[in-house]
């Protein structure tokens, strides 16, 4: 894999301290990868700063936070909001009296989708309200930002937008096809992508999970600028996705979840890093490995790659911490079930002529297929069956050790980070983990 950036060595410098300042522009909602980064930045004294989408009120108006949602958001967070609402997207926006994307969905049926077209010069209308309407937002905040810091503070800005999908009831029962979907309930990604409602979604998509980013990055140019001349720092980090390298018959190898249908949007994601980088501005995406979370477990299968990182773990300097980890990983077990027989399936997996076919890099992200399908939602569903408790899995135990390493390795190395975009890969995980726990 010589395209992708992987850090190979643990960040060795330090920037932020106490005083300094992390900011989470983004909402913080239930278990993710941005509870390992606030971690970090608590553990470095930094003073926390969040953002909130706002809620909507009961004619779909975007609104702030009333005061007890505020009171536990900020519990939630442990730090204040700055509640002016950052909804991304523009699926729910509009001319005044007109129809919303997600009204003008709810026209498509499960039997014509396919076929039933979109008016895209009202759409386009509709994208550019919801632009201008994140950027208005963006300005507001941003302005109430620039007042709670100090000349000379260093800050972390975190990047942790992402989705985008319309909540249109048509939509869910063919996610449910797409992402969960075998044999005769199969139904192919460019079957999706291909019709209007797909390359609605993809546009969706792009506007929170990558064109986010960007007006994040030029929406707070004046206060970067005023740190920066006070002898200060700003970093940006983003979360994103391109695959990960794991052990696969005892040599670290890119593969991926397929299809992972935001992969267009986190790829433009990596080049607003890339453009900020020429400009002078540190701003890194950091493609991370994957993790059940509450977003990512209609993907039945990407959590499937998380189990190799307990063989990551014994190579990379293991010691008793990382045989505890098997320990506990194989006690989630029923009776007669071992942790080799879990990892035999993964290997049985990763060797099908299938899977091999979409360790494709150049390609990504590729279109499933049947025979994918048939394999990994298979074997997903085959590992599952032989825990205990299908709410405690294998799967989530090694996913909160993820999270955990992944803020320790953002953390650090967006002090002096070494390129625009970076993969965390399990070598580089497991590493964290044994040098924090061995």
């Amino acid at each position: 894999m010589t395209e992708a950036t992987a850090l190979r060595t643990l960040p060795q410098h330090t920037l932020f301290r106490p005083g300094d300042v992390f900011v989470l522009f983004g909402e913080l909602f239930g278990r993710g990868y941005a509870n390992g980064l606030i971690n970090e930045a608590r553990k470095a004294g930094m003073e926390i700063i969040g953002m909130t989408v706002g809620r909507r009120d009961e004619n779909n108006q975007l609104r702030p936070l009333n005061e007890q949602e505020l009171a536990e958001a900020e519990a939630n967070l442990g730090g204040k909001i700055i509640n002016v609402p950052l909804m991304a997207g523009f699926d729910q926006d509009a001319p005044a009296g007109e129809a919303t994307p997600t009204q003008l969905l709810g026209a498509l049926s499960l039997k014509t989708w396919q076929e039933d077209k979109l008016d895209w010069e009202h759409i386009e209308k509709c994208r550019q309200i919801g632009v201008a309407r994140f950027q208005t937002s963006v300005a507001q905040a941003m302005a109430q930002l620039d007042g709670m810091i100090a000349d000379g503070r260093n800050v972390l800005f975190a990047h942790t937008m992402a989705g985008g999908i319309p909540k249109a009831k048509v939509f869910l029962a063919i996610a449910n096809r797409v992402y969960k979907g075998r044999g005769e309930r199969f139904l192919s990604t460019e079957a999706l992508l291909g019709s209007d409602l797909g390359k609605l979604i993809l546009q969706n998509f792009d506007e929170v999970t990558a064109n986010t980013f960007q007006h994040l990055i030029d929406g707070s140019a004046k206060l970067r600028q005023r740190l920066e001349s006070s002898g200060g720092q700003a970093r940006y980090a983003a979360y994103g996705y391109h695959g990960t390298e794991i052990l696969i018959n005892g040599e670290y190898q890119w593969q991926t979840y397929t299809n992972y249908t935001q992969g267009y949007a986190k790829k433009r994601l990596e080049n607003i890093a890339r453009a900020a980088w020429q400009n002078g501005v540190k701003a890194t995406v950091f493609n991370c490995p994957e993790i059940r979370t509450n977003s990512s477990d209609i993907f039945v299968g990407v959590e499937l790659p998380l189990l190799a990182l307990l063989r990551a773990l014994k190579r990379e300097q293991a010691g008793a911490w990382a045989d505890a980890q098997w320990q506990a990983c194989a006690a989630l077990l029923q009776d007669g079930c071992a942790l080799e027989d879990v990892l035999s399936k993964l290997d049985t997996l990763n060797n099908d002529e299938v899977m091999r076919g979409f360790r494709n890099f150049a390609a990504w992200p590729m279109p499933n297929s049947p025979e994918l399908a048939e394999v990994m939602i298979g074997t997903s569903e085959s590992i599952v069956a032989m825990h205990r408790d299908a709410k405690a899995l294998i799967t989530d135990h090694l996913s909160s050790l993820v999270i955990e390493a992944s803020g320790a390795l953002m953390f650090g190395e967006a002090a002096q980070p070494a390129a625009p975009v970076l993969w965390l890969n399990h070598d580089i995980i497991a590493r964290q983990l044994n040098q924090a726990h061995g």
